[in-house]
């Protein structure tokens, strides 16, 4: 098995080079968007494929209990791998800065046990049966295996902050922690009036998602030596990339398939989550299927099938797309106060990816 999983090159994006901000960035951008930007090529790219690595051992070897069944629920959970993007991020972050593998492999590591212990609780919350289309913790075993794994790797990440050079990773890591909390229980009520669902949305995915890329690059900014000013900028730039994510993977609802995503399309509005895609087209039309979608507890697949062409016919993928776009462009921006290097390149590359991605 591979160290680390990565996708293949993916196809050209269709971020428009207009909207990015500063002409050195505007003209990478233009140049890696006529290539396409995949993650190995980006790894590669940016030498990050060894450090990488490296998080990844420290992350099987952390998981490594007194307890064999922690142990195991614990590797079968990194092991699910995911894109390792929230420690690409740090370590980039950190090479913006005064790079040293061993500075900063605890502040990468504490960001990925954090993503996996809010996954764990996650599938648990929602009684999800697979993640990335491996069975979930709580199938395998139990809900208590699955709360006590998701603990187990809080206190992990805590160990891990404590060993960074710098005592404002803690702060970072802590505070998205107590935010992520509290948009686990804040989610989307309403869909209408698009006014209330679009500010209950952006905080949600705002609390959930973005603040750990934020937190991640912080920290790895810090690792590397930055400043207040730096690490700030690179913390927009992380909560900026983490939206656009977030939206990317609620319109990969509408238009994906169950063997890339590792979960069936339209899980979403099985769930009754409500995501951009949704608000936007049920503002655009006011489609009465989609309301009474909204309403049913358990629709059927013929409803969530009906549902899903309703949202791509309303215009409703290309609208959240479009804001996705807009979130990247402003990511972009941030970087503007940092001198071209293949860091800052690889940064670039890293939102390029986010808005092409298939999975």
């Amino acid at each position: 098995m591979a160290a680390y999983q990565i996708n293949s090159p993916l196809s050209d994006t269709e971020v428009p080079v207009s909207t990015i901000p500063g002409g050195n960035n505007k003209r990478y951008a233009q140049q890696r968007i006529s290539q396409g930007t995949g993650l190995l090529d980006l790894f590669e790219r940016a030498n990050l494929t060894a450090d990488l690595r490296a998080v990844e051992d420290l992350l099987l070897e952390r998981s490594r209990s007194r307890s064999e069944l922690i142990t195991a629920a614990s590797i079968h959970t990194v092991r699910s791998g995911g894109k390792r993007l929230r420690a690409a991020m740090a370590l980039l972050a950190a090479q913006l800065g005064s790079y040293q593998l061993s500075n900063v492999i605890h502040a990468a590591a504490s960001a990925e046990l954090i993503h996996a212990a809010s996954l764990v609780h996650d599938d648990l919350v929602d009684q999800a049966a697979r993640r990335r289309g491996r069975v979930t913790v709580h199938t395998r075993w139990d809900n208590d295996v699955a709360l006590m794994v998701g603990d187990y790797f809080f206190a992990l990440a805590a160990a891990e902050m404590s060993l960074s050079p710098d005592p404002r990773i803690i702060t970072f890591y802590a505070q998205a922690v107590q935010t992520i909390v509290e948009g686990e229980l804040s989610p989307v009520m309403v869909a209408e009036p698009a006014e209330t669902a679009l500010s209950q949305y952006f905080y949600k995915t705002g609390a959930k998602t973005a603040v750990l890329f934020e937190a991640a690059c912080k920290a790895g900014m810090a690792a590397g030596g930055g400043d207040d000013a730096q690490t700030n900028a690179l913390g927009a730039y992380g909560f900026d990339v983490g939206i656009a994510f977030q939206i990317v993977d609620d319109v990969l609802d509408f238009i994906g398939d169950e063997d890339t995503l590792g979960k069936p399309a339209g899980n979403d509005l099985r769930q009754g989550t409500i995501t951009l895609p949704l608000i936007y087209a049920l503002e655009a039309t006011g489609s009465p299927l989609l309301r009474a979608l909204i309403e049913q507890d358990a629709p059927d697949d013929a409803a969530v099938e009906a549902a899903i062409a309703e949202v791509r016919t309303a215009g409703g993928v290309d609208a959240a797309m479009a804001e996705a776009r807009r979130y990247i462009a402003q990511a972009i921006g941030h970087l503007d106060v940092f001198p071209d290097t293949p860091a800052r390149r690889a940064l670039i590359d890293l939102t390029l990816f986010v808005v092409e991605r298939e999975s």
